[in-house]
């Protein structure tokens, strides 16, 4: 298991909007505050201003300016890089993104650095060639630009993010902190990525499979009334569970609880049900020495070889691989 260095861009711009901000502090959240407890050592977080370091105000935007000692020569060193936006001017108006930074950025790729967009981001890694022939999104707003500007990117608006393996995209705001939950959660496992997303209040979201990507982004909707049954069915994963169990528990018929959970969700009972399984799976794996016929067992996916079955199709690789990337401690 290893955390990093994490080095995120800050762009210059003189009226950076609020949003943008956000975006900024979402890598700073969740790699930059050390949990010693999760993991020691924690990710190395790098701010690299796109102005040469020890400038004037790198950002400045609602009143905050932003001074840092790393600059865009910084990003090579990088085992991370993270662009979280770009200036609006250069995706409404086709202003030219800053030479330098696009430059730093193709070192970087060619360097090993994993590259990773949040939002609007992705149109620098883009202007780099590094989404060419890739998989990528953004902000739902700003996928029919970015298709239509780099056609050489296969644009995918109907997703939360896209793991390509050494380079991932995300949709904007809050889907940017799934985003790097999600590289918590390559890098440091399964418990680390849930007991982080715990401290910050935010669902922990599923990993995807090989070509890792989350499928729909969680709902608004709330129905608090799900809550005691879905709650019943994690604590009863070792037994077979069917739509009708969970709808005769909740006292309702099959079909309203069908529609209830996937608007809640965003997946159907079923979905719901595999996705807390293999998460069992991946506790399990990290947490104990227990056989993985044993595993198979208490997390409700059955045999060895359907519990592998899942497991690579849903996380990528087979449970023997995952446990040894995520040993107990």
């Amino acid at each position: 298991m290893s955390a990093g260095s994490v080095a995120v861009v800050v762009t210059e711009e003189i009226h950076l909007p609020s949003w943008d901000l956000y975006e900024l502090s979402i890598p700073c959240t969740v790699f930059g505050k050390p949990q010693p407890d999760l993991a020691d050592p924690w990710y190395d977080l790098r701010l690299c201003s796109t102005r040469e370091p020890g400038a004037d105000a790198s950002a400045t935007g609602a009143g905050l300016s932003l001074h840092t000692g790393y600059g865009l020569a910084d990003l090579a060193g990088a085992d991370t890089v993270i662009v979280p936006s770009v200036p609006d001017p250069c995706v409404d108006e086709g202003r030219p993104l800053d030479p330098a930074l696009i430059t730093a950025l193709r070192l970087a790729h060619d360097a090993g650095a994993r590259m990773v967009s949040l939002c609007t981001g992705a149109f620098a890694l883009a202007e780099a060639g590094i989404l060419d022939g890739r998989r990528a999104t953004a902000h739902w707003m700003h996928t029919a630009q970015l298709a239509d500007r780099y056609p050489k990117v296969r644009v995918d608006d109907s997703v939360l993010y896209v793991d390509d393996g050494d380079v991932l995209t995300s949709a904007g705001l809050t889907a940017g902190l799934d985003l790097c939950l999600h590289l918590v959660r390559r890098d440091l496992g399964a418990h680390v990525a849930n007991q982080l997303a715990r401290r910050m209040v935010v669902p922990a979201h599923r990993p995807g499979g090989q070509a890792q990507f989350i499928d729909q982004p969680m709902p608004a909707t709330d129905d608090r009334g799900l809550a005691p049954v879905l709650d019943w069915a994690r604590a009863h994963l070792d037994q077979p569970l069917t739509v009708e169990d969970l709808a005769q528990r909740a006292a309702m018929s099959p079909r309203t609880l069908y529609r209830r959970l996937q608007a809640t969700t965003g997946v159907t009972p079923l979905q719901w049900l595999l996705q807390q399984r293999l998460r069992r799976a991946q506790s399990l794996l990290e947490s104990t020495d227990l056989p993985i016929a044993r595993i198979g067992e208490l997390s409700g996916l059955g045999t060895a070889n359907n519990l592998r079955h899942h497991f690579v199709k849903q996380i990528g690789v087979s449970p023997s691989d995952y446990r040894r990337a995520f040993p107990p401690a």
